[in-house]
C-alpha cells in the first residue's frame, strides 16, 4: 500500500471515529437505565464512570449530581417517546436503532428532524427534574418558590406544593448544553454551525415547558363546598409539550451562518426566529429507502392507510414503490359492562381486518 492509501485509509477511519464519538450521547440514558447511586455498593465502579455517551463537562455535573442521574435518564425516555408519538405516521418514525447512538447517524444532519428531536429531549429533562424536585427526590432543590401569580384571586391560597420548573430549567440548560458549549470549533466551521443550531432548539424545547406549565388549585371546604382554595405552578402533560414542539417543527426556519458567525435565514422574508423557534442548517433526506451513510431506514415494509391522503397514505409512506395487502387477526375488548360494584367485564372479541406494507 503507498503512503497515499495509507494516509487516506487513516482519514476515512479518523473520520468514521468522530461520526461514532459525536453518535454517542446523554440520550442513552434512556436505554439503559441508570440505578440510583445509594444502590451501588462500597468499593464498586463510581456511577459516572459507568455511564457512557456523557461529555465531560456532563460527567463532572454527574458527580456533583448523581441524584439527578435517573431523572435525567427518565427525561431522555420521555423524550424519545414523545417524539415517536408525534411522528408515528410519518416515514421518518423517531425510530431508535441501538442503546448508545440511540438515534443513529441520521442525527449527524443539521434536518429539521433533528431540530425537534434535540428539543423534545431537552423538553424532557426539564419535566423530569421539575416534577422530582416537587418528590422530595433531589437534595439541591424542593417545591417550586415562583412568585404568586398577580391574576390570583386574593382570598385563593398561593402555597400548594408545585413542581420546581425554575430549577429544572437551570438545571437542564447547564447539563444538556454542556457538550455543545465546551467544543471549541472554529467561528464559520460546520461543526460551529450545528453547535449554534443545537444550542437554539435545546434551549426552545426548555422554554416550551416553562411557558406550558400553568397553575393548578384544589378546593377544600364542608361537604364539599369550595369556601377555600389552595393553588400552585404545575407542569403541562407532556403531550401537550409535544404537539407545541410539532408545530414549532413545521415552521422551523432554515438558517446558515452569517459573517459574524451567527445564524441568520437563508431566506430574509421570513419572520427571524425567537429563542422559542425550532432552526435546522441542512435539508431533510426523503427517508424513502435505507441508507446507511444518512442514517435512513426507509419505509419497506412500514404500515400505511390506503385510504388517507395524508403523510400515512400509501401513496406518500411508500414512496410511489406501492403496498402489499395482507389480512391479520385483531382482537379486541368488547361487550363491557359495568358490575355493582365495582369492576368492568369484558369479553375478547376477534374480526379480520385488511393492512398494507409498502414494498
Amino acid at each position: 500500500m503507498t503512503g497515499t492509501s495509507l494516509l487516506l485509509t487513516a482519514t476515512l477511519l479518523s473520520s468514521c471515529a468522530q461520526l461514532l464519538v459525536d453518535a454517542t450521547s446523554w440520550w442513552s440514558l434512556a436505554m439503559n437505565p441508570v440505578q440510583r447511586p445509594e444502590m451501588y455498593i462500597i468499593g464498586a465502579q463510581p456511577l459516572c464512570s459507568q455511564l457512557s455517551g456523557l461529555s465531560p463537562g456532563q460527567r463532572k455535573l454527574c458527580q456533583l449530581y448523581q441524584d439527578h442521574m435517573v431523572y435525567i435518564g427518565e427525561g431522555a425516555k420521555m423524550g424519545i417517546k414523545e417524539c415517536q408519538y408525534q411522528f408515528r405516521h410519518r416515514r421518518w418514525n423517531c425510530s431508535t436503532v441501538d442503546n448508545t447512538s440511540v438515534f443513529g447517524r441520521v442525527m449527524q444532519i443539521g434536518s429539521r428532524e433533528t431540530a425537534f428531536t434535540y428539543a423534545v429531549s431537552a423538553a424532557g429533562v426539564v419535566n423530569a427534574i421539575s416534577r422530582a424536585c416537587r418528590e422530595g427526590e433531589l437534595s439541591t432543590c424542593g417545591c417550586s418558590r415562583a412568585a404568586r401569580p398577580k391574576d390570583l384571586p386574593r382570598d385563593w391560597l398561593w402555597g400548594g406544593c408545585g413542581d420546581n420548573v425554575e430549577y429544572g430549567y437551570r438545571f437542564a440548560k447547564e447539563f444538556v448544553d454542556a457538550r455543545d458549549r465546551e467544543k471549541n470549533y472554529p467561528k464559520g466551521s460546520d461543526e460551529n454551525t450545528r453547535t449554534l443550531m443545537n444550542l437554539q432548539n435545546n434551549e426552545a424545547g426548555r422554554r416550551a415547558v416553562y411557558m406550558l406549565a400553568d397553575v393548578a388549585c384544589k378546593c377544600h371546604g364542608v361537604s364539599g363546598s369550595c369556601s377555600l382554595k389552595t393553588c400552585w405552578l404545575q407542569l403541562a402533560d407532556f403531550r401537550k409539550v409535544g404537539d407545541h414542539l410539532k408545530e414549532k417543527y413545521d415552521g422551523a426556519a432554515a438558517m446558515k451562518l452569517n459573517r459574524k458567525g451567527q445564524l441568520e435565514l437563508v431566506n430574509s422574508r421570513f419572520n427571524t426566529p425567537t429563542a422559542e423557534d425550532l432552526v435546522y442548517i441542512d435539508q431533510s433526506p426523503d427517508y424513502c429507502v435505507r441508507n446507511e451513510t444518512t442514517g435512513s431506514l426507509g419505509t419497506v415494509g412500514r404500515l400505511c392507510n390506503r385510504t388517507s391522503e395524508g403523510m400515512d397514505g400509501c401513496n406518500l409512506m411508500c414512496c410511489g414503490r406501492g403496498y402489499n395487502q395482507f389480512k391479520t387477526v385483531q382482537v379486541e375488548r368488547c361487550h363491557c359492562k359495568f358490575h355493582w360494584c365495582c369492576y368492568v367485564k369484558c369479553k375478547k372479541c376477534t374480526s379480520i381486518v385488511d393492512q398494507f406494507v409498502c414494498k
